[in-house]
């Protein structure tokens, strides 16, 4: 007689593994967006996706956001923090304007209005926050918050 017993944490794993081969025909791992144009903010009729490019990282102190910005001005980028939410917004104009449009060949340049608002791992002091630009790319220090800063505790033994 052969004894089989229920693993349910088997059979949750089995189910994941199902959800990300299904979301590899169709989503964020797959084809379609592996595509060139998949991560274009710009296209006709569809939201930007990920644009303006950006790396977060911290230390004890801060939180630093690296968007990777070239051909923007930086007077037409906003940045706005509220508690813990990062919006960053603004507008690429468009290169060569007096160009036609039936003229082109090939245009993968995009330009237009975009948006990108990220939750941010730690509360910040929105009033301390300063913003850097210098060759394409915007540096945001974002001081946190005090209790958001990690704490030292002492251990006493008794």
């Amino acid at each position: 007689m052969v004894r089989t017993t229920w693993n349910p944490l088997g059979e949750l794993d089995a189910l994941r593994r199902e959800v990300e081969r299904a979301f590899e025909d169709f989503g964020a791992t797959g084809a379609l967006w592996n595509r060139p144009f998949s991560r274009v903010a710009f296209l006709p009729q569809l939201p930007g996706r990920g644009y303006p490019l950006l790396n977060l990282n911290e230390d004890a102190d801060n939180l630093y956001v690296d968007v990777l910005a070239p051909g923007l001005d930086p007077e037409s980028i906003d940045v706005s923090v509220v508690r813990d939410v990062l919006r960053i917004s603004g507008e690429k104009a468009a290169i060569n304007a007096g160009i036609k449009p039936e003229a082109y060949h090939r245009t993968e340049r995009g330009a237009g209005r975009f948006s990108r608002t990220i939750t941010l791992p730690a509360q910040i002091e929105s009033e301390k926050v300063t913003a850097a630009y210098e060759n394409g790319v915007m540096r945001l220090t974002l001081p946190k918050h005090e209790q958001a800063k990690p704490k030292q505790i002492s251990v006493s033994v008794n």
